[in-house]
C-alpha cells in the first residue's frame, strides 16, 4: 500500500526499521539466509505503511534499513529499502537526521546504543515486537 496520493511521502511521519535487529530478535533460522529473512520482514511490513506502527498512526513513510547479505533487498510498494554501505546503525542515524526535526519519526530497534543516538535526534523508539504479528510495542522518547 502506498502513501495517500495527496500526501507527499516527506509530509508523512517516518518509521525506520532496523532490519538486522528485528530479524535477529526471533530465532527462526534467519541466519541460514539473511537476504530471504529480510525480504520476509519487508513483506510483513507493507500493511504498516497504511496502518501505522505502535502509537504512530498511518499512513507513514516506512523505511527498512538493510545491511550485509541483505543489502540487495529491493523496495516494494509501501516499504522503501535503504542499503547501508557499512554499518546499518550509521545509516539509520543518517536517515533520521535527514528527516527534519518537525517531522515525527519512530525507529524500530532493540539496540540500546542506536536507541540513544536516534533519541538524541528527536526520534521516538519502539522494540521489534511492534512489527511482529500480535506485537504492539509502545514508542518511547519525545
Amino acid at each position: 500500500m502506498a502513501a495517500h496520493p495527496a500526501e507527499p511521502v516527506a509530509a508523512l511521519p517516518l518509521v525506520v526499521v532496523d532490519a538486522a535487529n528485528v530479524v535477529g530478535s526471533v530465532p527462526d533460522g534467519w541466519w541460514r539466509d539473511r537476504h530471504a529473512a529480510a525480504e520476509r520482514l519487508r513483506d510483513r511490513l507493507v500493511p504498516y505503511a497504511a496502518d501505522g506502527v505502535a502509537a504512530l498512526p498511518g499512513p507513514v513513510d516506512l523505511v527498512l534499513v538493510v545491511e550485509g547479505a541483505a543489502r540487495a533487498v529491493a523496495s516494494v510498494d509501501g516499504v522503501r529499502c535503504v542499503a547501508a554501505p557499512g554499518e546499518g546503525d550509521d545509516t539509520i542515524v543518517a536517515v533520521v537526521a535527514e528527516r527534519g526535526r518537525d517531522r515525527p519519526c519512530l525507529v524500530v530497534t532493540a539496540d540500546r546504543a542506536l536507541r540513544a543516538r536516534v533519541a538524541a535526534l528527536g526520534a521516538a523508539v519502539t522494540g521489534p515486537s511492534a512489527v511482529r504479528p500480535g506485537g504492539g510495542g509502545k514508542p518511547t522518547g519525545p
